[in-house]
Parts: C-alpha cells; structure tokens; sequence
C-alpha cells in the first residue's frame, strides 16, 4: 500500500514523502498512529501543496533571518562593569544581557539564539556569533569596559 507520511518514521521516511508499505503496518500502526495516510489521488494533490507551502514558508523564514543578519552586522554592543585584577569581571555578560541591550536598540533577538558557551568574564572585545536561523548565523561585537 502506498502512504503519504505526515511526520518523519525512523527507517522509512521523511515528512511528505510517498512510501511503499506492507497493507497491516500502514492500517494497524502508520495510520492509527497518524504518523501516514493513504496515498489516494486526493491525498497526493494535498500532500503536493502543503509542501509547497512549506517550501514557500521556509524561504520566507530564511530571508527575513537574512535582513535581520543584515542590520546586526553593524551593531557594536558596549557595556560596563565592575572588575578586578588582571581585568577579570565580578560578574559576567550573560546572553539575556547581550538579548535586552539588542532589544532596546529594537532588533528582537531570542536569549537562546545568541551562541555564548560561557559568560564573559573578561574586559576587551569579543566576538559573538547569533544562529537566526539553521542556515543563518551573524556576528556581534562585544566591548566590555571598567566601570
């Protein structure tokens, strides 16, 4: 039997994709399960423009992750704070720091999306990069000065 699988199956597919299965997995286990649906003609028309869509959603998705890429590629972020010796801060510039002084400048930046893998504990400048998108990533300059 042929069926359009809605979601990706281990082994068997991807999303969208017309397989060819075994009559009792696709009634006892794809369809009961709603991981499939049978690959009538009807189904195949739909299957062929939800993918559309989709392929349309993702460009779109990609080229607003771009232009927002496009405006981050200027911004310099400066913040201050309190340090010792050898320039070392007593606290630290998290990703919900770096995410609300982006905020404020009106560019809207997940906390989750900035790629810190530790604080910065350090004054000087430093490069972050931010993942806007799988296929997108930019890059931010960080200055940290003494208070």
């Amino acid at each position: 039997m042929d069926v359009i699988l809605r979601r990706t199956v281990t082994n068997l597919g991807r999303a969208g994709e017309i397989v060819q299965v075994k009559d009792g997995y696709a009634r006892n286990f794809l369809i009961p399960h709603g991981l499939a649906y049978q690959a009538t003609e009807a189904n195949k028309r739909r299957a062929q423009s939800e993918a559309t869509r989709v392929t349309e959603l993702r460009v779109a998705e990609v080229a607003e992750a771009e232009a927002l890429a496009g405006r981050l590629a200027g911004v310099q972020l400066a913040f201050t704070a309190k340090a010792g010796e050898g320039d070392k801060l007593f606290g630290s510039i998290t990703s919900t720091d770096i995410a609300r002084q982006l905020g404020e400048r009106g560019l809207v930046v997940d906390k989750r999306a900035i790629e810190l893998h530790e604080p910065i504990k350090m004054v000087g400048d430093h490069t972050i990069s931010i993942r806007l998108h799988p296929d997108v990533k930019a890059e931010l300059q960080v200055s940290v000065s003494k208070e």
